[in-house]
């Protein structure tokens, strides 16, 4: 009734904290566990829970990408092959360009 006349805070819309973990409203602060010199905070209450951390997070982006179906591949070479269309691709069909070179996964 107090904090109610002087924050104006409703007393149904109190927590009572020890610890940063709100107390039960029914029990009495003994059975809270609430000693002497124990600190307590009165706040008031938020709609929405209370996010700790980042594990509330974990797999977010995961969780929300669209699943897209695998496609099929055609076999990648392998041994004497692959060698050789390395060989090609990188001393055969060069175009000499000017500037940096660009990696072989480069989009642009």
């Amino acid at each position: 009734a107090h904090v109610a006349s002087l924050e104006g805070i409703a007393p149904e819309d109190q927590v009572l904290l020890m610890a940063g973990t709100p107390l039960e409203d029914e029990a009495s602060l003994g059975q809270c566990g609430v000693e002497a010199l124990s600190t307590l905070e009165v706040a008031g209450r938020m709609l929405g829970g209370k996010v700790h951390g980042s594990l509330a997070r974990a797999g977010k982006v995961r969780g929300q990408t669209p699943k897209v179906a695998k496609q099929e591949k055609k076999k990648k070479k392998t041994g004497r092959a692959k060698r050789r269309m390395q060989y090609n691709r990188r001393f055969v069909n060069v175009v000499p360009t000017f500037g940096k070179k660009k990696g072989p996964n480069a989009n642009s």
